[in-house]
């Protein structure tokens, strides 16, 4: 049996919140909690909204579980429609984007979080070129 030292328990409303416009993630679990061995974090954007727009992870295998609605995902060329329920898993260095509602995502490894108030600051400096 595990000890209460190794149980990660987030209760409803809590977790670090990173707002940046149309866009916002809240992270449950990351690099301190889970030896950055994977970070789990939730997505939203306003309906109808773009995403973060192309983009690759060098080193981050990335999975995807739609919460509500319909997600567009952009997959290197292709492009799938998700609707809630739907799961996707997109391997390092592979271009891919997402757009409109809410996604569950999972990075492995972990410590993507520590990127997030840089990430924030490009949402907060770029924004009028965003609207």
């Amino acid at each position: 049996m595990k000890n209460n030292e190794d149980i990660l328990f987030v209760p409803n409303g809590s977790g670090r919140t990173y707002n940046m416009g149309s866009l916002s993630s809240v992270f449950f679990a990351d690099g301190e909690e889970t030896n950055n061995r994977y970070s789990v974090s939730e997505w939203w954007l306003d309906a109808h909204s773009d995403g973060p727009g192309p983009h690759s992870h060098e080193e981050n295998e990335e999975l995807f579980y739609v919460l509500e609605g319909v997600m567009t995902f952009l997959i290197g060329d292709n492009t799938f429609e998700a609707p809630k329920g739907s799961f996707l898993r997109i391997p390092a260095k592979t271009i891919h984007d997402f757009t409109n509602k809410s996604v569950l995502n999972i990075f492995i490894p972990g410590g993507f979080e520590e990127k997030m108030p840089k990430i924030v600051q490009w949402y907060q400096d770029n924004q009028n070129r965003l609207e």
